[in-house]
Parts: C-alpha cells; structure tokens; sequence
C-alpha cells in the first residue's frame, strides 16, 4: 500500500489525515463499543456488531469568537471505502399501522413500511486472519412508498415524503448520558432492533450448527447459539420485540409506536409485579418502585428496569459502578435476584490506543519485553524490572518528549497557537458535562494566575493546560462552560506578567483522531468527576497506557487503577463516594427535622480566600469585559444549584495540583511513576474485558487460533 501511494507520488499521512472520522457514537459509548469489536475479532470470537449508519454523525465543532458552534458532520460526502452495500439482506421494519383479529390470525394492516439497509465493515482481528462485521443500517423508502395514497395526482408529494421515511438514519442525535424522548429517537431505537433481531433470526435459522435440517425450524437451542448483548438501554425495545416475534411466529411484520409492544411490555411488567408482591405481600411502595411502568400525568416506561426483567445478566463497567448499581441504582432487583448481576470493568484496545497512536512508546516497550504485549496487555507487569534501569527511564521521557514536539507542531499548523513543548501538558479532554467538572480545571486555572501575578518573581512550573469536548447543542450550561474556558484563556495567553508559565487552549472537535495525537503526548491526565457520577471512563486507561500520570477522584475505574499502580503512583484527591452519600444525607437534623441545606457551596466561598477571589472574577467581568454578567448563570449554579460540589472538592484539588508540580520538577521520579503506570495498565485491555463477557455471560470461549491466510489451503 506504501509503495502504491508514493507511485502515485502521495504521502500516506497525508491521506490518513484527510479521511473522516466515522463519528458515529457519543462519547465513550461508541469508542467503546469500537475497541470491543477489534477485541472479539482478536480473540476469535464469531460477533456481529449492529447499529445505525448514521449520514450525518456527531456534529463537527467549530469555535467562534470562544462560542461553540456546530456544524454537519457530512462524514459520507465523498463515500467509504471500507463499507459494502448488502441490499441482498435488506429487510423491510413496519411502523405505525393497526392489529386485526381475523380466522387466520392477528394481521398487522395499515403499516408505514420502511427498508432497512444493510452496510457492512470489515473488522480484521490482529494478526489472526479472522475478520468479523460491523452491519449499519440505513433507511430506505420503499418504491411504492405512500403512492397508494397519492393516485388523486399528488406524484411529486408523494416523492418527496419519502425522505420522511429515510430520515431515520439521517443524523445521530448528539446527547450523552441523556435519554432523548423524541418520536425520531423511539424509531431509530426500533429501527435497529427490527432491523437487527430479524437478521439474527434469519442466521440462525440458516445456520446448521451440526443438524442436518437445511434451514432450522426448531427455536429451542436459540439461547444457547444466540447471545444478544445490550450496550446500555437503547435497545430496551429487543425484549418486547423478540418476545412478539416468538409468541406470534412471524417476524415480518412490526409497529413499535402503537398499542402491540405496549401491551406486551405491560404483560411481562404484570408478571414481574405478581412475582415480586408474592415476595413481599402487602409492599405497594416496591411494587411502585420495580414497576416497568411509572405513573404520573404521563405513563412513562422506564427502560432500565424492562433491561433488568428481560436480562438474564446485567453487568456495571467498573467495580465501583457495579456496587451503585446493586447497593442503589437497582437494589430492589438485586436483593430478589442477586445472582443476575456482575461486573466487567471496561477496557480499550492496545492495538489502536499504543501500537496506532504511539508507535515510539510501543518500540521501546517490545525491545525490553518483546511483542505478545499487544494480544496480553498484562505481560506489561515485566516493565516494573526495569522502573530503576536508567537506559529505560531516558527512553520513556524521549519518546513523551518527541510526541510533545509533534503536538506543538501540530497545533501550530491546525490552530496557529504556539506552546512551549518543554511545558507540563495537563489535558482534560471529554464531553463537557458539570459532572465531569471543568469548572473546577477553570478554578485551578483562574488560582494558578492569581497566584503567578501576585509573585511574578517567584519560580513556577510551566504548565500548558488543553481542555476539549463539545457540548451537546441544547445544553446551555455546557455551552457557557466552553466559553468561560476560551474567555480564561483570553485573559491568560495575553498577560504579559504570566509569559509562558501558564497557557490555555481549547482543543476544537475533540474526536477520536484528535485524541490519537493528545493523549500519547499527555503529561497529566484530568479525571475528576464527582464521585460515584462516572461510570468508568475509558479515557483514563488511554492516558495511563500511553505514559501520563492522572490526577483523580476515586470515581469510575480511576479506583482499579489506582488499585493496579498504587495509589500513591496517581495523584488522588476529594471526596470519596461514601462523602458525598453522607453529604446529600445530611439535612434532616435532630427530632424537632430542622432542615439544613445539603451542600452549601457559600460555607466554602466564605471560608477559602483564593476560590471567593476566583469566583468574584467570573462573577464581576473580569474573564468578559464586554459583558460583564456572561458568567453569572454558572457562578449562580455554583453557589445555588450545584448538585456535583465542585467547592466541596477544590481545595483538596489545589493542594494535590501541588504535588503534582513538587514530582514534575524531579524528571527521573516523575517518568518512574510514568513506567510503574504503563505496567500496570494491562487490566484495562478490552481483550480482558471481551474475555469476561464471553465467559461468563455469553457461554462462549475465546480461540487463540490462527485461520490460515488465503493462499494456504485449509486441512
């Protein structure tokens, strides 16, 4: 492929450079759901990946005038390479419409039809010859769309509504950790569902798996050759649908926004209800609880709960998520079937976030350990031999360094901003939300300057602080957040006491390419939601395995992590997640129930000279000038409406930003820390992840075996 590109007298990076990222996922939910792929492909395991081909995927961000604005992410514009077309297995999905009881059977009639359009990518495990797929569906208007309807002479009409139909697909909806209750949403959740359990039905059925029946009529062996895997509630829907398809025994017709699914998903809530009021008779508040059905004004479904009843496991992604999940989230659920519920602590795949994006950090860990690393991530742990072996220790910190330099050179031609190389890189990139809390990176930020103008003299480290992640459209709180960090940035890059000791920059369009390049050239890693708010990020894993040390909460998998390397090789700080029960608990006070409020951010503004003088700043104007009340939104909901106690945490932030300064002025102890991180980094492998998930809920086992390249004829 080299050699073809420079005939052709083009440069291989340079194309890489010029391909769109497929941003077809929110967050960490999409990435993850990449990195399990490339692992079950890697561990040989025969898996279909499903979803959406969205035509428009996660907007593209641009920043105007420090204002998020967004724009189409038209990633499909010149085509895809790496997709093929399968109209042979396009499959109709049926909406609306009404239910007949006829002699014959129910009959769907009256159904706004919709095609669903399978494109497949290859996903090649590494090294093995085996490649799964990743089938996307897109919409399609059937020819006869609506004409029916039309024969008074409205053709054109008819055409054009067809993009009503086709708009399914059209555009993925920008929300992370959010449910949208949107029509469009529901359908697209059906869509795929439809699309998918039919596709899955017609494998098995054509699928021998050792009978002799050309085509297999019989379902009774489906659970043990099917495992359908939910990543998260989104396709709450295959549980009613698969149950519809097997109780009424055909599975070409469907409406997912009518009475049918309403009706079986109020069966199997009946069922549950009756099973858990024999367990606890006469407890009508945990009926209301552990209803799938919450009543109100409106009759809602609550999703995760139909997730639990449908599920024959459910699973947290780290420990600490896990434990919220059966001590709270779904307590009830737990204590009536403890055994349902597992965990299995997320991971990323070394193949793309250490060979891919840092092939000088990858090169020197295979001359010391050779190269298994990349299928085992845990023969990382033959790294701590060589923590003190100072060849090892020049090496890390050179290749840290060349990945800064090429970062720096790298936005200088992207953004034209210039930054001191030799600087500590302090990254926070990832969706902005308040509990992932950049507002308190801002409040570190703010103080560091404050304290730098206030003794120019004395000697500071230099820092260059990156933050990046776009904000969901309609989330005014997060929008104001991105231009309260490019408004300190403003007044931080353009103060000529501050110099180069402290830079600020946004990183525009925070998407998988661009983190490629950040993280591998990352010296400090922020990771400070709330605890007990985040999961388990799997950020925090890219920054750990490509030699950044992290500065966290004991929140999400920060917890494993910190288990792994030794707390004291990260720098944790703040509240526990016990602190903050204990925090949201107080209140109720005495037998006379004085209520206090909960968590009172003024006792900190009161009490903390340094964060009463950085808040006064945002408050005043002093980050706008030209409108000096932009920012009392934000200071108003963190005085009054703060539900992720960014004061509660920021002076354990401050001092624990002190230490890690005190570290990076010491080189050789910092990179030690960095090698003692990358070595125990290999828990947080998706092979580890996939290999759980695989053994103890799918009822499958991973294959080290090699298939044989084309060439060599199978035995």
């Amino acid at each position: 492929m080299f050699y073809f590109s420079q005939q052709l007298g083009l440069d291989l990076e340079e194309l890489e450079e010029i391909e769109e990222d497929a941003g077809l996922g929110n967050g960490g939910l999409g990435r993850l759901a990449a990195c399990f792929l490339d692992s079950m492909a890697t561990l040989g395991l025969g898996a279909y990946g499903y979803g959406i081909r969205y035509e428009f995927g996660i907007f593209n961000q641009k920043v105007v005038d420090g204002w998020q604005v967004e724009e189409a992410d038209d990633w499909l514009r010149y085509g895809n390479p790496w997709e093929k077309a399968r109209p042979e297995y396009m499959l109709p999905v049926h909406f609306y419409g009404r239910v007949d009881h006829t002699p014959d059977g129910i009959k769907w009639v009256d159904t706004q039809v919709i095609l669903a359009m399978p494109y497949d990518t290859p996903v090649p495990g590494y090294k093995n010859n085996t490649v799964n797929t990743m089938r996307l569906w897109s919409a399609k208007a059937p020819n006869d769309f609506n004409l029916e309807e039309f024969n008074v002479g409205d053709y054109i009409q008819a055409v054009l509504d067809r993009n009503l139909a086709e708009n399914i697909s059209r555009v993925l909806y920008p929300n992370d950790n959010f449910f949208e209750g949107k029509e469009l949403r529901l359908k697209q959740e059906y869509f795929v569902v439809a699309a998918t359990l039919q596709d899955i039905i017609r494998r098995f059925k054509s699928s021998k798996f050792g009978c002799r029946d050309p085509v297999r009529t019989c379902f009774e062996t489906f659970p043990d050759k099917v495992a359908i895997q939910l990543n998260d509630t989104h396709p709450a829907l295959s549980i009613p649908e698969l149950m519809r398809i097997f109780v009424v025994g055909f599975y070409f017709t469907f409406s997912p926004i009518c009475f049918w699914h309403l009706e079986i998903i109020y069966a199997i809530n009946q069922k549950h209800l009756d099973h858990v009021a024999a367990l606890y008779p006469g407890d009508i508040d945990r009926l209301r609880r552990m209803s799938v059905i919450e009543e109100g004004d409106c009759k809602r479904i609550n999703m995760a709960h139909l997730c639990v009843i449908g599920s024959h496991a459910i699973n947290g992604v780290a420990r600490i998520h896990s434990e919220i999940v059966k001590n709270s989230v779904f307590k009830d659920f737990y204590d009536i079937e403890p055994e349902k519920f597992q965990n299995k602590t997320n991971g990323i795949t070394p193949r793309r976030w250490l060979l891919l994006c840092n092939p000088g950090l990858s090169d020197i860990i295979a001359e010391k350990i050779g190269e298994d690393f990349l299928t085992d991530l845990s023969q990382l742990k033959k790294l701590l031999d060589f923590v003190d072996d100072e060849a090892f220790i020049r090496d890390v910190a050179k290749v840290k360094q060349e990945n800064k330099q090429k970062f720096s050179a790298y936005l200088v031609e992207q953004y034209k901003v210039k930054i001191n190389p030799s600087s500590m890189f302090d990254v926070h990139v990832k969706r902005i939300h308040e509990y992932k809390r950049q507002l308190l990176n801002c409040l570190h930020i703010i103080t560091l300057y404050n304290r730098i103008r206030k003794d120019p003299k004395k000697s500071y480290v230099p820092r260059t602080v990156m933050i990046g992640g776009k904000a969901a459209p309609g989330y005014h709180m997060a929008k104001m957040i991105i231009k309260l960090i490019t408004s300190i940035g403003d007044v931080v890059n353009n103060d000529p006491y501050i110099g180069e000791r402290l830079k600020v920059i946004f990183l525009e369009n925070y998407r998988v390419s661009l983190a490629e390049k950040v993280i591998p050239a990352a010296d400090l890693s922020e990771q400070i939601s709330t605890a007990g708010t985040e999961a388990s990020g799997t950020g925090n894993m890219k920054f750990m395995l490509n030699g950044a040390l992290t500065i966290g909460t004991m929140d999400g998998a920060n917890v494993e992590m910190a288990e792994e390397a030794g707390e004291e090789n990260l720098f944790i700080f703040g509240m526990r997640v016990e602190d903050v029960e204990a925090m949201d608990k107080k209140g109720l006070a005495d037998i006379i129930f004085v209520f206090s409020f909960r968590y009172n951010a003024k006792e900190y503004y009161d009490r903390i000279p340094e964060l009463r003088q950085a808040i006064d700043q945002i408050n005043s104007g002093f980050f706008s000038p030209d409108d000096p009340g932009r920012f009392r939104d934000i200071v108003n909901m963190l005085m009054y409406h703060d539900r992720f106690k960014v004061f509660a945490d920021y002076e354990a932030y401050i001092k624990c930003q002190g230490q890690v300064d005190q570290l990076y002025m010491n080189p050789r102890e910092w990179t030690k820390k960095v090698i003692k991180n990358i070595a125990c980094s290999g828990k947080f492998s998706s092979d580890r992840t996939i290999t759980e998930y695989a053994r103890e809920i799918w009822g499958v086992e991973p294959s080290a075996v090699k298939i044989p390249p084309p060439n060599i004829p199978r035995e």
